[in-house]
């Protein structure tokens, strides 16, 4: 009976041995597609890691209307744009695309005008023109001449410009440079 006894607990040892075998968690898989880095790309030191350039900084949304020295700035009160310094004739471009909604020379003090509207927050207006090259109703195009530069109703040659956002006169030149849109 020894022979059996001992044969029989073989045996279980035998299945308990392959039933624990099967019960076993089976070591983890690697992912479809996985290939291990070799240890020296596993860890990238800081410093080796590319530092993308900067943005580049927004294009402004109106461009200088003309190309001479700023000879008075935006106050808010006395001036409700900029002076730009010239000679007559100059040329005066459009600061961005629009319509030329008024061409004229009856609001005092500002001369020979022409008031561009681009959309519905933004006008530009372009004072003291000696000859206006564009009428009432046309389109233009950002950089096209639209007028030449004067001393219409001014005390010397300048292009008085202003930008209007909602009707209320704004600082040009946060516009002009790109800070603001």
């Amino acid at each position: 009976m020894q022979f059996q006894t001992s044969s029989i607990r073989a045996g279980l040892l035998a299945i308990a041995a392959a039933v624990l075998a099967g019960c076993a968690t089976p070591p983890p898989s690697t992912p479809p597609n996985f290939y291990p880095l070799p240890p020296s790309a596993q860890a990238v030191p800081p410093a080796a890691v590319p530092v993308p350039p900067p943005a580049p900084k927004p294009q402004a949304l109106f461009i200088r209307p003309a190309a001479g020295r700023t000879i008075a700035g935006f106050d808010g009160d006395r001036n409700k744009g900029l002076d730009i310094a010239g000679s007559l004739g100059d040329p005066i471009v459009a600061a961005a695309d629009g319509r030329v909604v008024y061409v004229g020379g009856e609001l005092h003090g500002y001369g020979n005008m022409v008031i561009v509207k681009h959309n519905e927050t933004y006008l530009t207006a372009y004072a003291h023109a000696q000859t206006i090259l564009v009428k009432e109703k046309d389109v233009v195009r950002q950089g096209q001449k639209i007028a030449e530069m004067g001393d219409s109703d001014a005390d010397r040659v300048k292009l008085h410009f202003e930008i209007r956002k909602q009707g209320v006169a704004v600082d040009p030149e946060p516009y002009l440079n790109g800070t603001l849109r």
